[in-house]
């Protein structure tokens, strides 16, 4: 048969082969070549395809040794020479302990007359750390070793780091270079420990501290995984940024074996039976961590191409504009105009400066560039086709490429450092040490979510409750001296000698001088509100830009209206959590026009002058020459003066505002304004400022259909803080027994209690929650908190204050303004959770000196990374802190000095100089609270501080009496 036909082709014919032809297809086959067979012809296979989860299957079983972190099997044997047998058995027939990378025992009993033939596991590397007779604290006992599958890792890629003998711990680190490795790790550390049940707890702890400190400086990017028996001694303060993962018993109803990574969510534990006849347990720890490149997604971003020819085009073209003839068409109709100028601004930005969209990979760093990329893909080519010789010779090639790309980006990191462009030298550095990454911000969710969260964030825009009480008193002020206990509820009326008349001209007019120097103050990279403004384009043409927006700010003031433009307000919700679920989880941050906020900020300048005489003297927030450290202060003098000198107690009420500044009531604030005798046009434009205020909620890839108008101040302004302080300056108590203190809408009652006298206090906390009703600010009775500090070996019992008929918890601990306090004025558990940040953020210092950038650029990421959380306000809590608390951080201040190079200032160098530097300062500055308090112990003769007398070790050690002594000392 010469031809074969094949039917069920098209109407205008049949397919017709030759014998030549398919013998011709047959050979074309062979070479690669393949004819093409109509679809309608081609065999349809039936059912799953073939060989489909056979591929599975072994993928599958070839990723059982690739795992992102080792697996682990851990455990006491109690001499292992006899359960050898067993253990060899478990590894050929159950696939638990054949497919687990690494096999962790401790107290093997194993001696150096036992040779490795003896406890050998086939398809196992071992590495032992044989016990000391005499060493261990126990007649028998000790002894590691540690088991790794060579088919997780090849046995020549076994480093053994570190071996400890001690009669307080045995520890066995070996570093693990496997077959796979997520990039974001250099290779894994495995550190085996024993610590023996009579061993004393802190040395063990400073030997396993010290060990890891020096595998993570040399080793920064490593996976560390430390486990053992560790008995009665727990890692949470010596590792606090390591994470322990066993959680189920391993002896009877204890569990002794823990295993700690630097890795979080790294494991889940399950129990094993026992080894032989040990009374531990075995645990198995599963992986469960996963790949960065697989937990983030590629992102794109879309961003504007600036350059300096484009800036200079548009200066160019703002500086040709006729601005008389594109606002003066508008007149006195500020949305016309507000309208025209920013389409305008926004038309020749679009024109001149272009936008480029670009994807961003999660794993791929600035100095992995296009020369590494390229090697890459000849290694996996090379991989494919078996080439082994290739695949090593191209794996140099690439390790010498690698470190060559990361000395090109180090030399472009100091480079800038030298031209002074520090913002991309910090942006270098935290792009190698990966510090303060920015993730997606926003929730996600649909129009729906953003609606709800939309509603929720306006929920205060609603009438303020009425009570059966009768009238709320729209004012109630209480101001009293620091020796009176009598409170006078008018408001304060200014000092004779200067004198505020509403009919004084006021400087209310805004200049162009003012505008261009407003706005070469802007951060270009802030990100844009919803008139789509860049900063940038404002800060670039400052100059040509402070005319035209002169003409409408200055209309702004005349007519006492804000444009609804610049009223809009987009809310991007910040979760509070990391995993938000309810509306509440979420923080509101409104993205409002750098128009506008140029506009505040000048109005700022004119506001402070004309009431800075009506200021709360004890508002420590936003205010020159004072902070946190200054109202932390001011509350623990008080209270150490009275524990000091009185058998009593202090009782600490820590009050929480729902949303506080969006609580802000327009017309109350206008009467209060009014009242403080601010000039009447500014008065008209805050109030029109505040209300009628549009918003809405913009989630990842939507946007709320719905725009609410509410009322009150949002988060991102720059007037809200001020105004919430002359909205609440109204309230002010301060007598010799009581005094409330704020820092922006912190607010904390103190009551000093004397012989069992709490009148005042408890009254005066009622008067402050009545003042809050009448004033729409609503309370957070469940964020409350009352902390009562009391010495006494026989406390009274203290009944609690009541918010609105709910009582106020009384906790031992509180975060006030950073600082965790207690009722003891103990600073250990603050200083636990500083050294807990401290350790986190040497992680980044120790990445940073892998690069071998230079000393210079390494102290100043020290000082503002390490350093500002190690020592955060420690003029507070630097004198009063224990021995072993100040020595824990002056270990992490050593161990940051190994990386930096150089010796560095120790805790009580810091804080005696930092003390002084706030002493200076508080002399400087009449208005501080803490002034008065100096002055009277000055001596009129020598001029030096008199010491202040204290019958207890915590007033001589607290600021007060620790700063004059150094600075009686320093004169």
């Amino acid at each position: 048969m010469d031809t074969l036909t094949c039917h069920g082709q098209q109407s205008d014919g049949h397919l017709v082969y030759s014998r030549e032809k398919l013998l011709s297809l047959q050979t074309m086959g062979r070479n690669g070549f393949f004819h093409p067979i109509p679809a309608e012809l081609r065999r349809r296979r039936r059912g799953c395809r073939a060989g489909v989860k056979v591929k599975a299957r072994l993928a599958a079983k070839r990723w059982k040794y690739k795992p992102s972190v080792p697996s682990i099997v851990m455990g006491n044997v109690n001499c292992l020479t006899n359960k050898t047998d067993e253990l060899a058995a478990l590894v050929r027939t159950d696939k638990t302990f054949r497919e687990c990378s690494l096999l962790c025992l401790s107290e093997t009993w194993l001696t150096q007359n036992i040779p490795d033939a003896i406890v050998d596991l086939p398809g196992f590397t071992t590495v032992r750390a044989d016990r000391e007779c005499g060493r261990s604290g126990k007649s028998k006992g000790g002894g590691l070793a540690l088991f790794i599958n060579n088919r997780w890792c090849n046995q020549g890629h076994v480093t053994v780091k570190e071996i400890v003998r001690d009669r307080d711990i045995e520890l066995l680190a070996v570093g693990l270079r496997p077959y796979y490795i997520p990039r974001e790790f250099s290779h894994a550390i495995a550190v085996v420990v024993y610590i023996p049940p009579r061993a004393h707890a802190e040395t063990a702890c400073d030997v396993i501290h010290s060990t890891i400190a020096r595998l993570q400086t040399q080793h920064p990017d490593a996976f560390i995984a430390v486990s053992g028996d560790f008995n009665h001694v727990i890692l949470d303060s010596t590792l606090p940024d390591f994470h322990q993962f066993v959680s189920c018993p391993t002896r009877k109803n204890r569990t002794l074996d823990l295993l700690y990574a630097n890795v979080r969510e790294a494991y889940t534990a399950t129990p094993l039976p026992p080894l032989g006849k040990s009374d531990h347990n075995l645990v198995l720890l599963l992986p469960q961590y996963k790949a960065q490149i697989q937990r983030q997604s590629t992102t794109k971003r879309s961003f504007r191409k600036w350059s300096p020819e484009a800036a200079e085009a548009l200066r160019d073209c703002f500086e040709c504009t006729d601005w008389s003839v594109l606002q003066g068409a508008h007149g006195e109709d500020i949305e016309g105009v507000t309208h025209c100028t920013t389409d305008y601004l926004n038309f020749c930005m679009d024109v001149v400066v272009p936008i480029k969209r670009v994807r961003c990979f999660p794993n791929n760093k600035p100095w992995i560039t296009s020369n590494v990329k390229d090697i890459l893909n000849r290694k996996k080519r090379a991989f494919k086709e078996g080439d082994r010789d290739e695949l090593k010779r191209i794996q140099v090639e690439l390790k010498v490429q690698l470190r060559e790309a990361k000395e090109e980006y180090r030399r472009k990191v100091e480079q800038k450092l030298q031209h002074n462009n520090m913002r991309e030298v910090w942006d270098g550095m935290k792009t190698i040490t990966g510090c303060k990454k920015k993730g997606s911000i926003t929730g996600e969710g649909d129009a729906g979510r953003a609606n709800q969260l939309n509603l929720f964030f306006n929920r205060f825009d609603t009438p303020a409750p009425t009570t059966s009480d009768g009238p709320l008193h729209t004012h109630t002020m209480s101001i009293t001296s620091p020796n009176s206990t009598t409170s006078d509820c008018r408001p304060p009326p200014p000092p004779p000698s200067t004198p505020m008349d509403s009919s004084t001209p006021l400087p209310t007019t805004i200049t162009k001088d003012q505008v261009s120097r407003e706005l070469r103050r802007l951060h270009t990279r802030k990100a844009v509100g919803p008139d789509r403004v860049c900063p940038r384009m404002l800060k670039a043409c400052s100059a040509e830009l402070g005319e035209p927006l002169q003409h409408v700010f200055n209309l702004n003031l005349q007519l006492g209206r804000v444009p609804m433009l610049w009223k809009t307000s987009c809310l991007i919700p910040v979760p509070k959590k990391k995993h938000p679920r309810e509306p509440g989880d979420f923080r509101p941050v409104a993205l409002t026009s750098h128009i506008m906020k140029t506009f505040e900020r000048l109005l700022l300048h004119v506001l402070r002058p004309q009431v800075h005489l009506a200021l709360d003297p004890l508002q420590f927030g936003y205010q020159e020459k004072v902070g946190v450290e200054d109202a932390i202060l001011y509350l623990l003098h008080r209270a150490h003066s009275h524990l000091d000198r009185e058998s009593g107690a202090v009782r600490i009420a820590f009050f929480d505002f729902s949303s506080a500044f969006n609580t802000i009531r327009p017309l109350l604030l206008r009467d209060k304004l009014t009242e403080m005798r601010v000039d009447p046009l500014l008065v008209t434009w805050i109030t029109d400022y505040l209300t009628e205020r549009q918003q809405y909620v913009r989630l990842k890839g939507c946007t709320s259909d719905t725009v609410v108008s509410s009322t009150g101040a949002p988060q991102g302004t720059v007037l809200s803080p001020v105004l919430f302080t002359l909205y609440t300056s109204y309230f002010q108590h301060n007598s010799g027994l009581c005094h409330v203190q704020k820092y922006s809408d912190d607010t904390a009652i103190v009551g000093c209690i004397k012989d069992g006298r709490e009148g005042e206090y408890r009254s005066l906390v009622e008067d402050f929650v009545r003042w809050c009703r009448s004033n729409h600010l609503q309370l957070n009775s469940s964020k409350t908190k009352e902390m009562v500090v009391d010495f006494r070996r026989k406390k009274p019992h203290l009944l609690p204050v009541s918010i609105e008929g709910v009582d106020v918890e009384v906790v031992r601990t509180y975060k006030y303004l950073g600082l965790q306090l207690d009722d003891k004025l103990d600073w250990t558990a603050n200083m636990e959770a500083l050294y807990r940040k401290g350790q986190s953020r040497l992680y980044f210092l120790r990445r940073l000196g892998s690069f071998n950038i230079c000393k210079k650029l390494l102290q100043m990421f020290y000082q503002s990374v390490v350093a500002s959380v190690l020592f955060y306000a420690v003029v507070c809590w630097g004198g009063s802190s224990r021995r072993r608390d100040a020595g824990r951080m002056d270990r992490l201040v050593r161990s940051a000095g190994s990386v930096v190079g150089t010796e560095l200032d120790s805790l009580v160098t810091v804080a005696e100089r930092r003390t002084l530097d706030k002493l200076l300062s508080i002399l400087d500055n009449t208005h501080h609270p803490l002034h008065d308090t100096f002055t009277r112990q000055r001596s009129v003769f020598s001029g030096r501080l008199l010491s202040q007398s204290s019958s207890t070790n915590r007033l001589k050690n607290s600021f007060v009496p620790l700063a004059i002594r150094l600075y009686n000392s320093s004169q």
